[in-house]
């Protein structure tokens, strides 16, 4: 099973604003510096209130010492899998996943005020960013120098502070009115095949909703996945979606982060967990079926 079915998963979803989870009391996290696509996910969900930007190890930190009520983490996307920041949750030794967001990416090319396309001489994004705009790069401006930014806010900042007009960012428009930048081109590669997937790492586990995904982590030597695997789906548990990461201890053991449909405290799944403490459970949360644009 590749791990790249989860965007197909994705693909058949819709998603619905107003069935967003609801802001909790307190903060919410997500990677900055504002104007990343992890803020707008953080503004498509809750609105600008309360949203706290911080760097990766800034976010982690405050959720496990409980200073942030929330973070919000890219987790997939469709083009490179799966993200930095997967790990970084799978290590986390308490979490809760309450939520899960997936959005079809447009990118604008932003820059300051004045700036023509024929000025660009450098472009900044986020390694993953590059990677999604590729084919519009290397058509449109093949020999502009491309630099790896933390994040598209951290790109458009670097742009706003620059005192030429020879640097461009590639990131979610939203950048453009943080930093007073203008877009010289959207939706760039925006399009099904360009989707992330954000988790929203809370407190408490949301009730079922009779249409849930439930994300377990199986930390197993290699010869006994398959029956690990095997016996979920003999208890008529539907796997989703399975990723493959290493253990960080030997060779031949790794984790997986195996997505079923269902919801922990309900049905075949609750019976199959009672019996099998191996597997932990990271969330269950309402399953989206549809990327947001």
């Amino acid at each position: 099973m590749k791990a790249l079915t989860s965007l197909t998963v994705l693909g058949l979803l819709t998603f619905n604003l107003s069935a967003s989870p609801a802001a909790a009391a307190g903060s919410i996290a997500y990677l900055g510096p504002a104007g990343s696509w992890t803020h707008q996910a953080c503004l498509d969900l809750y609105g600008d209130k309360d949203l706290v930007p911080l760097t990766r190890d800034e976010l982690f930190k405050s959720y496990t010492d409980g200073k942030v009520e929330r973070a919000c983490v890219p987790v997939t996307t469709s083009v490179v899998g799966v993200t930095p920041y997967l790990d970084a949750v799978l290590d986390l030794p308490n979490v809760t996943i309450v939520a899960e967001y997936p959005k079809m990416l447009g990118y604008s090319l932003l820059a300051r005020p004045g700036t023509k396309r024929e000025d660009i001489k450098e472009v900044l994004a986020h390694p993953v960013a590059f990677e999604e705009v590729k084919p519009w790069v290397d058509r449109e401006m093949p020999n502009v120098r491309r630099t790896d930014a933390a994040s598209g806010g951290a790109a458009a900042q670097t742009v706003a502070n620059s005192l030429t007009l020879d640097k461009a960012s590639f990131g979610p428009k939203v950048g453009a009115s943080v930093y007073s930048l203008v877009s010289l081109v959207d939706g760039i590669e925006e399009g099904p095949h360009n989707v992330t997937r954000w988790w929203v790492l809370g407190r408490d586990m949301p009730a079922p909703t009779g249409n849930d995904k439930t994300s377990l982590l199986l930390d197993t030597s290699d010869d006994k996945f398959g029956a690990s695997l095997a016996a979920l789906t003999g208890a008529g548990v539907q796997v989703l979606t399975v990723y493959e990461r290493p253990s960080k201890k030997t060779l031949d053991t790794h984790r997986y982060l195996i997505e079923v449909a269902g919801h922990a405290k309900q049905g075949k799944l609750t019976e199959f967990l009672e019996k099998n403490s191996e597997f932990r459970v990271l969330g269950s949360y309402p399953r989206y079926s549809k990327p947001s644009r």
